[in-house]
């Protein structure tokens, strides 16, 4: 009896027409069609609008699980429309070219242009506000350097390591099967075979996808160990070195964290688990998949790098690495003291900013946890400088590198090359739908879907993956002919400047400090360093002194 009282007030009280409009409005149309329609049957037609809203009305009206449904019959649903439709009217008509996150659409214009190989140049002058306390520009020479060579490649491999590794400037980031579907993988390798440059295959396993155009690859391991794990999920030395001795497995690198969701492990839930991710992971069909926040196989900075020595020597001698992004410097710099106290090298570390990408993560972990790249990079900078390795080990940087600017200004902070996973997806036609977490993305990138991967032919999106990395190569060329630089290694912190306000500039070296080879060791006069040094202990990721 209180419900259909409830309902009797619903449908004649508090603004009880204009709350009801579809549902009195469908309900009238439909007796006024049916009355006419006796005389003039080629009203019928009409009926299939008015019996559906009123159908939407009434259950609407009835339902129990939204409120507003209940309150607005059938007219409660041109709210949910237009919250579907936001994010299109946004992207296509209310941003301007300098709005649009993560990446604006001057950035994936850009990516486009190069990849399609249509003309990038940008007309009529910047659109950057250059007094903005956001903008920031490198150095140039009066005095260019147009003899500065083309083959700007690094040598990966320190003296511990049997088989050095070229690398290009620029490399495709660690992007997992499962996360982004076949015809991406595949597409993304081609490229990389044809641009020379390598493939990160992100946590999720080394797939016939990655091998199968022959691109250089560089095989990730996280705490899941997938593809190289036991039963139990624990590091499998034979399965690694079965496969990590192929010759199109160039390094290996052990993940410890990720920007866009740092010490967070993974559920890849059952039914996700297809017999194809099944076979890549070596997990069992159909079943959860978890990756776990920590690694079993080691658990001090001294066993990760006998861990690293390991897979090292069962690589062949390949160059061995690890990617993180920051979180206690201290702990990072227990690595470093790890390297001088075990005379065990890493032949390189990536260095992830909280401002990468992902599939899915937790809102909280990819907007409140995690150090942003640029201040990640010179800790892990200052590091590596000031042990003294810096030689022996190479540093990377991942995080939202889409043009050559991107690569130099990393490069003035300690960078040897650049990682990127967003770019090149969008060399592969992604249009940042943001659908990568639901299979539902419009593009068959990030998806398992047949039907939408078929939307990406594999020649042709390899074609643009080379050509978004070649053209931005050449980018990257030419500013090291306008800075009158020899290589991209030449770069360094008085290069980059920051404006702090409309009036005022400063050198990176002004803002941050960069310490001299073997300061760190010696004694550094920069306090929050020495701090950090200090609590650093070879034998623990926990903070010296504190239990």
């Amino acid at each position: 009896m209180a419900d259909k009282a409830n309902i009797g007030a619903a449908l004649f009280s508090d603004r009880s027409f204009e709350r009801n409009l579809v549902l009195w409005g469908s309900l009238a149309a439909t007796i006024v069609l049916a009355i006419f329609a006796r005389t003039h049957p080629h009203l019928l037609w009409l009926l299939v609008v008015t019996l559906p809203l009123l159908a939407i009305a009434l259950v609407d009206l009835v339902q129990s699980e939204h409120s507003l449904r209940r309150n607005y019959p059938a007219s409660a649903h041109i709210r949910w429309f237009f919250e579907w439709l936001r994010p299109f009217l946004r992207a296509y008509v209310v941003e301007s070219n300098l709005e649009g996150r993560p990446f604006s659409i001057d950035e994936r214009a850009l990516v486009y242009a190069r990849a399609k190989g249509d003309v990038d140049a940008h007309p009529f002058g910047t659109e950057l506000d250059v007094y903005s306390g956001e903008y920031e520009w490198l150095a140039h020479s009066i005095a260019p350097n147009p003899h500065a060579p083309k083959d700007m490649r690094v040598s990966v491999g320190s003296d511990q390591c049997a088989k050095p590794y070229s690398a290009s400037r620029l490399n495709i980031s660690a992007m997992s099967f499962g996360a982004l579907g076949a015809n991406a993988i595949e597409a993304l390798n081609k490229g990389a075979r044809i641009g020379g440059f390598y493939h990160d295959t992100g946590e999720g396993g080394l797939s016939p996808y990655h091998l199968k155009h022959g691109g250089d690859i560089v095989w990730e391991l996280g705490s899941g160990y997938f593809g190289a794990r036991t039963e139990d999920g624990r590091f499998d030395a034979d399965k690694f070195r079965d496969k990590a001795q192929g010759d199109q497995v160039k390094m290996t690198e052990i993940k410890l964290s990720q920007g866009a969701k740092p010490g967070h492990g993974g559920m890849l839930p059952g039914p996700k688990v297809t017999p194809e991710i099944a076979r890549t992971r070596d997990v069992p069909e159909g079943k959860d998949c978890l990756s776990p926040p920590g690694h079993s196989a080691f658990s001090t900075p001294k066993e990760l790098l006998e861990f690293a020595a390991k897979m090292r020597d069962l690589s062949g001698g390949k160059p061995v690495g690890i990617k993180l992004c920051v979180g206690f410097p201290h702990e990072l710099m227990a690595v470093v003291k790890a390297m001088l106290a075990t005379g065990i090298h890493l032949d390189f570390i990536v260095i992830d900013g909280a401002e990468g990408g992902t599939g899915a993560a937790p809102t909280e972990l990819s907007d409140r946890v995690g150090m942003p790249l640029r201040e990640g990079l010179i800790i892990a900078r200052n590091a590596l400088v000031g042990a003294g390795l810096k030689g022996q080990v190479r540093l990377a940087a991942s995080g939202k590198v889409a043009s050559g600017a991107a690569i130099a200004m990393n490069a003035a902070l300690g960078a040897d090359w650049c990682n990127a996973a967003r770019p090149f997806m969008f060399s592969l036609g992604c249009v940042q739908s943001m659908k990568c977490h639901t299979d539902l993305c419009p593009t068959g990138v990030a998806t398992q879907s047949p039907a939408r991967q078929r939307g990406l032919v594999v020649p042709e999106k390899a074609e643009r993956v080379a050509r978004f990395h070649k053209s931005t190569i050449n980018a990257l060329h030419e500013i090291v002919v306008a800075a009158g630089l020899d290589s991209p290694s030449d770069f360094q912190p008085g290069h980059l400047r920051q404006r702090i306000n409309v009036a005022e500039m400063k050198q990176m070296n002004e803002i941050y400090p960069f310490v001299e080879e073997g300061e760190l060791i010696a004694g550094t006069s920069h306090d929050t360093l020495r701090r950090w040094w200090d609590a650093a202990d070879p034998d623990s990721f926990r903070r010296r002194g504190v239990a």
